[in-house]
C-alpha cells in the first residue's frame, strides 16, 4: 500500500475510535440532515419516495458509494413499520475530491440521497405511521469528523393518490433524473500495456463526452484512483486510458468492470464494461467510425419520413378536418391557395421549433421530458380541450375568426386567412404532438442526445415531413380544379368538419379525466360552458355589427364570458388521479401490474416472459392498439398460453422513473412496447402500430414456443 494512503487510513482508524459508539458526532455537527417525502402521504400497496437530505457546511464534504483512497459512504439504518421496506439507495453522481495524491468521491453543499419504500398493501387509510432513519456519516475538510443523525418523519396513509410535497416534490424528482442510470451504450476493457483502457460509445454521448469526462468506478480497487486518466475522443464515444488497481494483479481479471460516467456537460451514465476490443466510434483503438454529420443527415431523414407517416395515424383525424376546412374557403384561386400553403407550412414549422426548444431547455436543467409530455400537466390538457371547442364553434358558424367586418377592406381580410392558415399549423402540431409514428422514435431519441442546433434539425426535418402533404395540394394547379365551384356546399361541409373537432376536444376531456379529480373536471366543464357563451355572444356581436348597429355591448358581454371561462381554468385544483397502471385491470385477459425496475427484475428471476406496456391516456396511437391488438381474443389466449405477465407504465401524468427508462432505450415518448424472453437477454422491441399476430408471435417467441 503506498505510504501516503497507509497514512490516511491510520488516520481514519484513529478517528473511528474516538468516535467510540457514534451515537453523536466528535465534535460540532458539520451536516444538517432532514428526512423529506416527495409526496404528503402514502397509499396502500405504493412506493413512497423518501430522501435523505444533507446540509453540509462549507468547505466540508460527505462521500459517496465508492469513497475512494479514504472516507466511508454515508450509511442508513432504517426504522420501518411493520411490513415495509426500505430499496437502497440511490446515488447522486459524485464529484472528485483530490487530497495531496490521493483521490476521494464524495459531495459539497446539499445532497440528497433519495431510498423508495414499499408501503404494504394492507396499510390502512386514515392512520399516520412515523418512519426513522439512523443516518451515519463521515464528515471531512482538513480532519474528518464521524457523524450521526437520527431522523423521522410522520407518513398519513390515504386511500388515493396523496398530492406532491410542495417543498420537496420537484427537488427529489430532478435528483432521480440527473441520477446515473443505463443507458444505450456499448462499453469494453483491455490491458494495453500498463494501462487499462474502457472504451465506451453510443449514442448518448454524441455531443458530449468532451475531454473532462471522468470514470468514477464502483469498486475502488479497479484503478488507481489517483492517477489522472486520459481521454481519447471517438465520433460517438471515449476510451479512458486509466492504471489498473489491485483487482487486476489477480487471476483471472475482473469479468466486468462497473462505475459512472461522467461527462462535461453533468449527464451521468452508469457503466459496466466487459472484456473485449473497443466498440466502433469511441475513439483510441476502434476501427475509423462515419462522421457525426452522416449521423445527423439519417436521422433527419428519419424524422421527415416519420413526420409523413405521421399524417397517417389515428390521433391527426382532427388535423385532416382543419386542414380541409381552410382549403374549402376560396377554393379556385390557386394564388391564394399557395400562400395559405406556405403560411401553414410556416406555422408547422415554428410550432415544432417552439416546442422542440422548450423540451431541450427542460431536458437540459434536469426535467425528466420527452415527445408528448408536454400533455402531462393537466391544465394543458385542460387548455388545450377549450381551444379545440372554440375551433369547432368557429368551423360550426357560431362566431368566424378572421372574417372580414363591415368596412374593413378585402386586404386585411386576406392577411387575416393567412395568419388563420399558419394558426391552423401551429394547433395541427399540438393535436398530433401525442402521437408518434413509424421512423420517429429513434430519430427523436437520438435528436434529444444532440447539441441544441442538431436537434433543432432533426424537428425541422418533421416539421417539414408532417406538413409537406398540405403544402404541396395548395402548389398543384390541378388539385383546385377537382373542387366544385363555390356555393352552398361549402357552408355545409366547413360545419360538419366540425364535428371532429367536437370529438378532439371530448377525448381531451377524458384525458383530463384520468389525469385529475372531479372537483378539475367540474371546473373545466363549467368553463367549457362559459367558453361556448361567449363564442354565440361574440358571434352575435359580429352580426349586429355587420348590419350597423352598435354592438360594443355585446362585445363587452362576450368578452365577460371569456374572462370567467378563463378564471374557472385558472382556479381548478388539479389535484392528481391514483396512477391508472396501479389500478386492478385487465388486458387480454392478463392481470396487469404496474410496472417498476424492480418487478421487472424479479419476474425475470422466475422465469417468466414480460410484456411491458409502456403508454398514456393522452396517446392516441396507444389507446388505439390497446383495443385493435391487445385486448383482442387472439392477445388474450397468447399470454394464457406463455403466462407472460402483463406490465403497464402509465406515463399519463409525470413520472421520472419511467422517463429514465424510455431514455435508456433510446426513446422520447410513448408507445413503447417491450418484450422479455423467458430465457433472459435483451428484450425485444415491437413495432408502435401493433396486429394481435406481431403481440401473439413475440410472446410465442418469448415463451419459446412456434407460434
Amino acid at each position: 500500500m503506498p505510504a501516503a494512503r497507509l497514512i490516511a487510513a491510520i488516520a481514519l482508524a484513529l478517528a473511528f475510535t474516538a468516535g467510540g459508539a457514534r451515537a453523536q458526532s466528535l465534535g460540532a455537527d458539520h451536516v444538517k440532515v432532514a428526512l423529506a417525502a416527495e409526496t404528503d402521504g402514502a397509499a396502500p400497496g405504493s412506493t413512497l419516495q423518501l430522501a435523505v437530505v444533507q446540509d453540509i457546511d462549507p468547505g466540508w464534504h460527505t462521500y459517496w458509494r465508492n469513497p475512494g483512497d479514504a472516507g466511508e459512504a454515508t450509511r442508513i439504518v432504517w426504522s420501518l413499520p411493520a411490513g415495509w421496506r426500505a430499496g437502497d439507495i440511490v446515488w447522486p453522481a459524485p464529484r472528485r475530491l483530490p487530497v495531496g495524491p490521493l483521490m476521494n468521491y464524495g459531495y459539497r453543499g446539499r445532497v440528497l440521497l433519495p431510498v423508495a419504500v414499499q408501503v404494504p398493501a394492507g396499510a390502512r387509510p386514515g392512520s399516520s405511521l412515523h418512519v426513522a432513519a439512523l443516518v451515519s456519516m463521515l464528515v471531512c475538510a482538513d480532519i474528518c469528523v464521524p457523524q450521526d443523525a437520527h431522523v423521522g418523519l410522520d407518513v398519513p396513509i390515504v386511500a388515493a393518490a396523496p398530492p406532491p410535497d410542495r417543498v420537496w416534490a420537484g427537488r427529489i424528482e430532478a435528483t432521480l433524473a440527473a441520477a446515473p442510470r443505463p443507458a444505450a451504450l456499448m462499453a469494453t476493457y483491455q490491458r494495453v500495456g500498463g494501462a487499462l483502457h474502457i472504451a465506451i460509445a453510443g449514442a448518448p454521448l454524441v455531443g458530449r463526452a468532451g475531454t473532462r469526462a471522468y470514470f468514477f468506478p464502483y469498486d475502488g480497487r479497479l484503478i488507481a484512483q489517483g492517477k489522472p486518466e486520459a481521454i481519447d475522443l471517438g465520433e460517438r464515444g471515449l476510451t479512458l486510458a486509466a492504471t489498473p488497481g489491485a483487482l487486476f494483479q489477480q487471476t483471472p481479471a475482473p469479468a466486468r468492470i462497473e462505475g459512472v460516467l461522467k461527462t462535461a456537460d453533468g449527464a451521468a451514465f452508469e457503466i459496466a464494461a466487459t472484456p473485449g476490443p473497443p466498440p466502433p466510434q469511441s475513439g483510441g483503438l476502434g476501427p475509423p467510425a462515419r462522421s457525426a454529420a452522416m449521423g445527423l443527415g439519417l436521422a433527419a431523414l428519419f424524422a421527415f419520413i416519420g413526420g409523413l407517416i405521421l399524417n397517417l395515424m389515428p390521433c391527426v383525424f382532427p388535423v385532416l378536418a382543419m386542414k380541409a376546412a381552410s382549403l374549402i374557403r376560396r377554393p379556385q384561386e390557386t394564388r391564394h391557395a399557395r400562400r395559405q400553403g406556405l403560411a401553414f407550412l410556416a406555422g408547422v414549422l415554428a410550432a415544432f421549433l417552439g416546442l422542440a426548444g422548450a423540451l431541450i431547455a427542460a431536458r437540459a436543467a434536469g426535467a425528466p421530458v420527452g415527445w408528448g409530455s408536454q400533455l402531462q400537466p393537466a391544465i394543458v390538457t385542460a387548455v388545450l380541450s377549450l381551444v379545440m371547442l372554440a375551433a369547432a364553434l368557429d368551423l360550426s358558424g357560431v362566431y368566424e375568426i378572421g372574417a372580414s367586418l363591415q368596412g374593413l377592406g378585402a386586404g386585411l381580410a386576406a392577411r387575416a386567412d393567412l395568419i388563420g392558415a399558419a394558426f391552423t399549423g401551429i394547433l395541427a402540431v399540438v393535436v398530433a404532438a401525442p402521437c408518434t409514428a413509424p421512423f420517429m422514435a429513434p430519430a427523436l431519441g437520438y435528436a434529444f442526445t444532440l447539441p441544441p442546433a442538431g436537434a433543432l434539425a432533426v424537428f425541422a426535418a418533421l416539421g417539414l415531413g408532417f406538413a409537406l402533404p398540405f403544402t404541396l395540394l395548395a402548389f398543384i394547379p390541378g388539385f383546385a380544379r377537382l373542387l366544385p365551384r363555390p356555393g352552398p356546399w361549402m357552408d355545409g361541409l366547413r360545419k360538419a368538419l366540425a364535428f371532429p373537432m367536437y370529438g378532439a376536444a371530448a377525448w381531451l376531456v377524458w384525458v383530463l379525466a384520468q389525469q385529475s379529480d372531479p372537483a378539475t373536471l367540474a371546473a373545466v366543464l363549467a368553463a367549457a360552458v362559459l367558453v361556448a357563451l361567449c363564442a354565440w355572444i361574440f358571434g352575435a356581436a359580429q352580426r349586429r355589427a355587420a348590419s350597423g348597429a352598435r354592438a360594443r355591448a355585446t362585445f363587452a358581454g362576450a368578452g365577460l364570458a371569456g374572462a370567467l371561462a378563463l378564471a374557472a381554468v385558472a382556479a381548478a385544483p388539479y389535484g392528481a388521479t391514483p396512477d391508472a397502471s396501479a389500478a386492478p385491470a385487465m388486458v387480454a385477459g392478463a392481470p396487469v401490474q404496474p410496472w417498476s425496475p424492480e418487478r421487472i427484475a424479479a419476474l425475470r428471476a422466475q422465469g417468466t416472459p414480460i410484456f411491458v406496456d409502456f403508454t398514456a391516456a393522452w396517446c392516441v396511437t396507444c389507446q388505439f392498439n390497446e383495443r385493435v391488438a391487445l385486448d383482442t381474443r387472439e392477445a388474450s389466449e397468447a399470454f394464457r398460453r406463455t403466462g407472460a405477465a402483463y406490465l403497464k407504465a402509465d406515463w399519463t401524468n409525470r413520472n421520472p422513473a419511467i422517463a429514465k427508462a424510455l431514455a435508456d432505450e433510446g426513446r422520447a415518448g410513448v408507445p413503447l412496447y417491450l418484450v422479455y424472453g423467458a430465457d433472459g437477454g435483451a428484450p425485444k422491441v415491437l413495432p408502435q402500430l401493433l396486429t394481435p399476430g406481431v403481440v401473439v408471435r413475440a410472446l410465442d417467441a418469448a415463451a419459446g414456443r412456434q407460434s
